[in-house]
């Protein structure tokens, strides 16, 4: 699942409306609706987060944030190393073979201080 899929699922069950009704209201499949909440779909277009931040009513700070959900929320990730130091290279090769292995706490303290040292938290 991806950031972006469980915000959008969270807020349709919130709302206590079905992926079926949601799919066929948003004029979309729901097995694209369901792709795209279980991370099996990539980066989903602006026009659809537009299209979702209408349909739950999302504005300004909440929509940009969907936004920027949709935007990290790609499953499959492409980290360019060229150029940059060996240990570089070496962390996001292993990281890559070693991700499903790294405990929930161990990832939510790399990715703070990923947030960290870019300025979005």
């Amino acid at each position: 699942m991806t950031p972006f899929g469980l915000r959008v699922r969270n807020l349709r069950k919130s709302r206590g409306i079905t992926l079926k009704k949601m799919a066929a209201d948003l004029a979309i499949s729901a097995a694209y609706l369901s792709a795209l909440e279980h991370g099996h779909r990539g980066r989903p277009s602006w026009s659809l987060v537009a299209q979702i931040c209408d349909y739950f009513n999302i504005i300004w700070d909440e929509a940009e944030e969907l936004q920027r959900l949709a935007s990290l929320s790609h499953p499959k990730v492409t980290v360019d190393t060229s150029g940059l130091n060996p240990t570089a290279t070496e962390f996001a090769n292993l990281l890559a073979h070693e991700i499903r292995n790294v405990p929930e706490a161990r990832l939510k303290e790399m990715l703070n201080y990923l947030k960290s040292i870019s300025g979005r938290q």
